[in-house]
């Protein structure tokens, strides 16, 4: 094992509770999702949330996603930077901010563990460990799966359990 493949696993170990991933198997996907497929871009390509008349836009490289809500545009922006081309997005609209925020803190983290671990390191094993704990993240996002196209809803409710009562004709 190198020196970059050890820091990874290093970060991976500290991070624990909030390994992005884990957050995005555990708490995400347990929940009722449904999937979005980013449009192909770049690599390379940083999102940026922009606020425009027409509400809020996720711009990554030269493509703009029209957002629901500022909360929606910060849970796409993190996995728009790991470079994933589908995701889950929880189909309760309340749950969204508080694990934008989660998502957003785990992966804050994950840098500035990889940073301080790297701190006497040169340049370039910088950048790779950087590029390898991203590539990782994202690979097992990719992994766990962006979940069901359209969310599973209940088929059953109070209107069509159990027998029917008549209703008294008033002729």
């Amino acid at each position: 094992m190198n020196k970059a493949e050890e820091c990874v696993e290093r970060v991976e170990a500290e991070t624990r509770e909030s390994w992005l991933p884990r957050i995005y198997r555990e708490r995400i996907l347990k929940m009722r999702t449904r999937a979005y497929h980013f449009p192909p871009f770049a690599k390379n390509a940083q999102p940026e949330i922009h606020h425009t008349l027409l509400g809020i836009e996720l711009k990554v490289g030269r493509h703009r996603m029209l957002c629901p809500d500022l909360a929606t545009a910060r849970y796409l922006a993190v996995f728009a930077r790991l470079g994933n081309r589908a995701v889950a997005i929880p189909y309760d609209i309340t749950t969204v901010s508080s694990i934008a925020d989660e998502l957003e803190s785990s992966w804050q983290h994950m840098l500035l563990l990889a940073e301080e671990m790297t701190k006497n390191a040169n340049k370039s094993l910088r950048t790779r460990i950087r590029q390898r704990l991203i590539g990782k993240v994202s690979e097992e996002i990719a992994k766990a799966g962006p979940g069901r196209s359209v969310p599973e809803f209940k088929r059953s409710t109070r209107q069509n359990i159990g027998p029917r009562k008549r209703t008294k004709s008033t002729n």
